[in-house]
């Protein structure tokens, strides 16, 4: 192609050929190893040997979905069994916004420092639509905890039915006393749906609540109170203590309504401040109290017992909902009665009826 501009009277504008295209690949760029997979029998030894790398892989696959990652998991944590059941397990529940996560840090650190071992935290942290991970970052909030050797702090994405997450979570509590973790802390998003799982996982379920924001009661479900073994109002200090006590006061009153607990145990309301970590032994105290009490009842043992018979109905009802909705034959008829459904050529029940009864759970 000819360029006018290299004509000899353009002699002052002559056109250098250019540069090559440097690649788009650094040549020097050495490919990344894949993560080799560990068999069963590595995880186990790396988790009882209480390494924390062995033991996050081994909460990894817990999580994951592909159906190799959970065959493995499952086997992990059968072989973890004989090493767990160690610990005592702490639900801690609270409304938006009431300081659960600087309270924890506040908690985790009190019980390393008085009464020694290793801690877990667990957080059912809500997830972000889009992405399924974690929007609430639970663990930003928990600066000396995250830090200290004795702690393992594992936000757990909410993706999926409340009732999977859950049953992660109760797993993951298997993983965690095997390494050697003897407290255990599970935090809940605080929003009245997750209160429930939780209780059926933990021996104590603590309730923070917050003063001086109206009418106390009215924020809190009387389900979630009856749950309750102890609530504690938190930001008792500086102009709010009065207030802080004057919410105890309301809580102790509406506690005399309810019947009395299965325990035996009078759940007691107390106040604190997790920012300034005031009357935190207190707290503290009362925990142990009720799981000293508890054991020398015998409830401690049926409470767990309990929740264990609990678990085996639920991983029933979740692997037949998971087979029901993953045949091929119900796949393909799902959409054909939802348009009959919305069309109103048949109701919902008897749609679900001819849905089943093509499963075989029908006429038999």
């Amino acid at each position: 192609m000819q360029h006018p501009e290299n004509e000899d009277i353009y002699k002052g504008l002559t056109v250098n050929a250019g540069v090559e295209q440097p690649s788009m690949v650094n040549p020097y760029m050495k490919p990344k190893k894949r993560k080799r997979l560990f068999t069963p029998a590595e995880y186990v030894e790396g988790i009882v040997k209480g390494d924390i790398t062995m033991l996050s892989r081994a909460v990894t696959l817990v999580e994951s979905l592909l159906p190799e990652h959970q065959t493995i998991a499952q086997e992990v944590i059968e072989k973890c069994l004989p090493y767990t059941g160690n610990s005592v397990r702490i639900g801690i529940s609270g409304v938006p916004g009431a300081g659960k996560s600087t309270s924890i840090d506040a908690f985790g650190l009190h019980v390393l420092e008085r009464y020694g071992g290793k801690l877990a935290v667990l957080a059912i942290d809500p997830s972000s639509e889009k992405t399924k991970g974690s929007i609430l970052g639970d663990k930003t909030r928990m600066e000396k905890l995250s830090v200290h050797p004795e702690a393992f702090i594992r936000p757990s994405p909410s993706a999926g039915s409340l009732g999977g997450v859950a049953r992660k979570t109760r797993e993951t509590i298997v993983l965690c006393e095997a390494a050697g973790d003897d407290k255990i802390f599970v935090e809940t998003v605080g929003v009245g749906q997750s209160e429930t799982a939780v209780h059926s996982m933990v021996d104590f379920f603590l309730l923070i609540q917050l003063a001086g924001t109206g009418d106390e009661l009215q924020g809190i479900k009387r389900g979630i109170m009856e749950m309750a073994d102890g609530i504690i109002i938190n930001k008792a200090d500086g102009a709010n203590v009065e207030k802080a006590e004057l919410a105890a006061s309301h809580f102790r009153n509406a506690l005399h309504l309810f019947p009395a607990p299965e325990s035996g145990w009078t759940p007691k309301v107390l106040t604190y401040s997790g920012f300034y970590g005031l009357r935190i032994d207190e707290v503290w105290t009362m925990v142990f109290d009720y799981i000293d009490f508890v054991k020398k009842n015998g409830y401690f043992d049926h409470r767990r017992n309990e929740q264990a018979k609990f678990w085996m109905y639920e991983s029933i009802n979740e692997a037949l909902r998971d087979n029901f909705y993953n045949n091929p034959t119900i796949a393909s008829l799902l959409s054909l009665k939802e348009n009959q459904v919305l069309n109103g050529e048949v109701t919902s029940f008897e749609a679900a009826r001819q849905l089943l009864e093509v499963y075989g759970l029908g006429k038999q």
